[in-house]
């Protein structure tokens, strides 16, 4: 495989396979930092950074990770590459 080779992900054609998870990602906004470790390292592609409504709460923050439990398999690979720890696995 070519090292400059990008696949591309339409997030509108995936299947929703995040239903028979049996853990689940949770975000602490007070935490996150908007940093995208844990966009950057989703296998399933279902984390986005979304913007900062409560800058008081966290003013360094980016953005806080956004994720869609629909796609969601609750692998934790988010939770481990956090550097901030800011997402816990959560049992459903």
């Amino acid at each position: 495989m070519n090292k400059e080779t990008t696949i591309n992900h339409d997030i509108n054609k995936a299947p929703k396979t995040g239903d028979w998870k049996y853990m689940s990602p949770e975000v602490d906004a007070k935490k996150c930092i908007g940093c995208g470790t844990c966009v950057t390292f989703c296998p399933e592609a279902c984390i986005k950074l979304r913007a900062n409504s409560h800058p008081g709460k966290n003013k360094n923050a980016k953005g806080i990770a956004s994720i869609d439990y629909d796609l969601c398999k609750g692998c934790g690979v988010c939770a481990v590459e956090c550097p901030t720890r800011a997402i816990i696995m959560k049992k459903i």
